[in-house]
């Protein structure tokens, strides 16, 4: 391999840098934000040239879609997908998230991308309406009388603790898991004896 193959670590040019690439925005995205986060640091944190970069990507734009695409494809499966769990109980899962979880990194795009027709926007609202469509599947299979919307209360109560925890420094999803059951209970009409 001569010096002009090789990358800036001596590693070999191309292999693996669309990974590298969306690794470094996973990293650098989430602890300094997308907007902070420029392409010459993303490259370097990748260790690929601009070019490779591009040659990836057309744009930054484009690799804040991929960013936000990867993260969760199946829509919380480790809560939806469990069969241990009772449909109540899965509702109920889905409030059991650690405080020191960073912020959903579908809401943080958001946030720093004011372009509602941005593809990362496009994706974040895409993800946000699944994982209301989850929780209202869910409400469906628990006998709530209007899943849909028990689907969307719960999905601003997830969302709305995921932000309080972050602004505040303190775990607010106690607090919307008890409020989740309280709407759970209501929603899901009492067994006859």
């Amino acid at each position: 391999m001569t010096e002009l193959e090789k990358g800036p670590t001596g590693r070999r040019r191309g292999r693996g840098a669309r990974e590298r690439i969306l690794s470094a925005s996973q990293r650098l995205f989430r602890e300094q934000g997308i907007n902070r986060t420029g392409m010459d640091q993303l490259c370097a944190a990748a260790e690929v040239s601009k070019r490779t970069a591009y040659q990836h990507f057309n744009g930054k734009d484009e690799l804040v879609a991929e960013y936000l695409r990867r993260f969760d494809p199946a829509v919380l499966s480790g809560v939806f997908d469990r069969t241990d769990l009772t449909p109540r109980e899965r509702l109920l899962a889905a409030f059991d998230v650690p405080p020191t979880t960073p912020l959903c990194p579908y809401i943080a795009a958001a946030v720093e991308l004011h372009d509602p027709e941005h593809p990362a926007s496009r994706t974040a609202r895409d993800y946000k309406k699944a994982v209301a469509a989850r929780l209202a599947d869910t409400a469906r299979e628990a006998g709530a009388t209007d899943p849909e919307q028990l689907g969307e209360q719960l999905a601003l109560l997830i969302d709305g603790a995921a932000a309080r925890t972050r602004v505040l420094d303190a775990d607010a999803f106690p607090t919307a898991a008890a409020i989740a059951a309280v709407l759970i209970d209501n929603a899901i009409p009492a067994a006859s004896d």
